[in-house]
């Protein structure tokens, strides 16, 4: 990078520049409290502690282990323990935040140790770094936030979206709530259209009270296991791969594209709109997602369930990834190395079954729900595309803040 900044830029080592220094040594993910201040590890912003050690803007970098060389900006009150490395701007002409994005290539960092690779203190000091004057830095700095922050709203507002999705799922097929309120002569809060689609008694199955007319069934009772699969005579020349280590709590976070010929053995779920995917491999780490898009091709250590029907699509990925059914599924894993549970076990889910009117009434409420993080997902990984192909652009100078100013306004209009 040094060679592709301009002859303008001034140059510095980044210990010359910043307050920089080890995360707290004496504490670790064991002091992590369920509610409070968010803390930093090696491995990010994955815990809270019950105090903050900074309330400013800084920079965490994680210094051993798989994320070696990440980086992440904090703001506000927060705290970085043990196996990371803190700092933020102390030159008055450095811009924290742009230093941020200066620095938050995994790559440009000097590492050591291969098995375990860690970024010592010094090398860090050592880094070389160059920045225009303060006001370009700024408007830098502006840009990549302004689409960091867009995609930021987009994940809390989907998340929002998918808790509205799920308590509806909760209320109606697994508190049901709407025969619990008319059974105790309660006004169930729903139009009374909606309302008469539901009993207004309980009575007795094997796993307990179920409203009456109600069934028991399994997911196999709305969706097919793994319908379609590539082999090596139908692949398509160009595979868009979706895997395991990239599909977390409802979305895909990359995907990865690849020539027929070099793409992974496991790449052969063939993947439809409206599929709901769940990793059998280490099923508690949540590597599940519902599907809105065409022409992906998944793991073979998903399980692939597909909609018999299009009003089943909202209930079979709403059951089949419901927190209790993933530590369920977690639970049920076995293997040392790699605990995993067979696909059918995922098909097993254990679901009640409602007349098709109440499946097909839950379906017009949630789908519209689905569909929208579907559309912030898209536009959310455009920001990102966006975002990644400017960043190299801006910190080397090659494009001017001028020049994409506009642009990024109307992207994220």
């Amino acid at each position: 990078m040094a060679s592709e900044w301009p002859p303008w830029w001034r140059r510095a080592r980044l210990g010359d520049v910043a307050d920089l220094a080890w995360g707290d040594t004496s504490t670790t993910k064991a002091a992590y409290v369920a509610d409070g201040i968010p803390a930093y590890s090696a491995s990010g912003p994955d815990g809270c502690l019950e105090y903050a050690d900074f309330d400013r803007t800084g920079i965490v970098l994680s210094a051993i282990g798989a994320d070696c060389g990440k980086t992440w900006l904090a703001k506000g009150k927060w705290s970085c323990i043990k196996n990371t490395i803190r700092f933020w701007a102390s030159d008055p002409s450095v811009d924290t935040e742009f230093l941020y994005w200066l620095t938050c290539d995994p790559a440009i960092w000097p590492k050591r140790g291969s098995a375990q690779p860690f970024i010592s203190q010094g090398d860090a000091r050592a880094l070389e770094v160059a920045y225009p004057p303060l006001p370009e830095q700024r408007a830098i700095a502006h840009i990549l936030g302004t689409l960091d922050d867009k995609i930021e709203l987009n994940r809390r507002r989907n998340e929002t979206l998918e808790a509205m999705a799920r308590a509806l799922f909760q209320s109606w097929f697994v508190d049901f709530d709407p025969v619990r309120a008319k059974a105790e002569g309660r006004d169930p809060g729903l139009p009374k259209p909606l309302a008469d689609l539901f009993p207004d008694r309980f009575e007795d199955s094997e796993l307990g009270e179920i409203p009456a007319g109600w069934a028991l069934g399994t997911l196999a009772d709305y969706a097919n296991l793994n319908p379609e699969t590539w082999s090596k005579e139908t692949r398509p020349e160009v595979i868009e791969y979706v895997d395991l280590a990239n599909t977390k709590w409802g979305r895909i976070t990359s995907t990865s594209m690849y020539a027929q010929r070099d793409a992974p053995s496991r790449a052969q779920r063939v993947l439809r709109p409206g599929d709901a995917i769940i990793g059998t491999v280490r099923p508690g780490n949540g590597s599940y997602t519902h599907i809105a898009d065409e022409g992906l091709t998944a793991s073979t250590g998903f399980a692939v369930l597909r909609p018999l029907t299009t009003a089943d699509e909202e209930l079979v990925y709403l059951a089949s990834t419901a927190p209790e059914n993933i530590e369920r599924l977690s639970h049920l894993a076995d293997g040392a190395a790699y605990p995993a549970v067979r696909a059918e076990v995922v098909l097993a889910t254990l679901v009640t079954k409602p007349p098709r009117p109440v499946i097909e009434r839950f379906s017009s409420l949630t789908n519209p729900v689905l569909a929208k993080t579907a559309q912030n997902e898209r536009e959310s990984r455009n920001l990102a595309a966006l975002r990644d192909a400017l960043l190299p652009k801006l910190i080397s100078g090659e494009l001017r803040v001028r020049d994409v100013e506009r642009f990024v306004a109307g992207a994220t209009a």
